[in-house]
């Protein structure tokens, strides 16, 4: 098993949820995060002038799947999320050692 984690752009999320709805994969963990990369953050310009915003909205979208399953959702992820600027976001996989569903005590492929 593993663990796609994906920090996206807001706007993304819902195309990103239906794609991977219309495959198959439905059951998903959403935090809204902040978070900044090698962009550093943006300069905005206001009345004032200019001022900084060093950590930006994103959402980080958390999938367990079988392994069988994890090129297909990190391609899904990466070609739905995309806009080709700077700040689209990063996917990471990690391996999964076990799953137990808290209701049912069932396990690994089971309880996903």
């Amino acid at each position: 098993m593993k663990k796609v984690e994906a920090i996206i752009r807001q706007e993304k999320l819902e195309s990103v949820k239906n794609a991977l709805e219309e495959n198959g994969i439905s059951g998903m963990t959403l935090t809204q995060v902040s978070g900044r990369g090698c962009q550093k953050g943006i300069t905005l310009q206001w009345r004032a002038g200019e001022y900084r915003v060093d950590f930006l909205p994103k959402v980080k979208l958390e999938i367990i799947i079988d392994d069988k399953d994890c090129n297909l959702v990190v391609d899904i992820i990466r070609q739905t999320a995309t806009t080709g600027a700077v700040g689209d976001g990063k996917i990471f996989v990690y391996p999964v050692e076990s799953v137990i569903r808290v209701r049912t005590g069932e396990r690994d492929e089971k309880a996903i």
